[in-house]
């Protein structure tokens, strides 16, 4: 059984490429997708039960995902919010472990493990 998957990438091309990805590998339904902070939260805000998993992009065009992963703090236990960058430092994955987020992975290094790790959310959800 699909999920459902919500992203937050500015990138149009990453995004593109996220959703096929999604679609094809990871068995998941693409439910929405912001570019910026603003947009990200309010969409979270107004289908607060719309969606198993938030994927995040730390820099965005207005705004960052730090401040999405805040705003998912309140989730329903089976919501997951992840984070997907190429800004993997150990800052970076300290403070969005600190702010909430279920994982963290680079984009240019760790794409088999959020495969993985969405098995785990289809798995759970079905």
């Amino acid at each position: 059984m699909s999920f459902k998957a919500y992203l937050v990438e500015d990138s149009p091309v990453i995004r593109e490429n996220l959703v096929g990805f999604l679609q094809d590998v990871a068995d998941a339904e693409v439910v929405a997708s912001a570019s910026t902070e603003d947009e990200a939260v309010t969409w979270l805000r107004l289908h607060s039960n719309d969606w198993d998993l938030t994927i995040v992009d730390l820099f965005l065009k207005r705004g960052n995902g730090l401040g999405v992963i805040h705003a998912c703090r309140n989730r329903a236990p089976h919501q997951k919010v992840v984070v997907l960058s190429n800004y993997a430092t150990t800052d970076m994955r300290q403070r969005s472990e600190q702010l909430g987020a279920d994982a963290f992975f680079d984009k240019s290094a760790e794409l088999d493990q959020l495969v993985a790790y969405c098995e785990q959310v289809r798995s759970a959800h079905g």
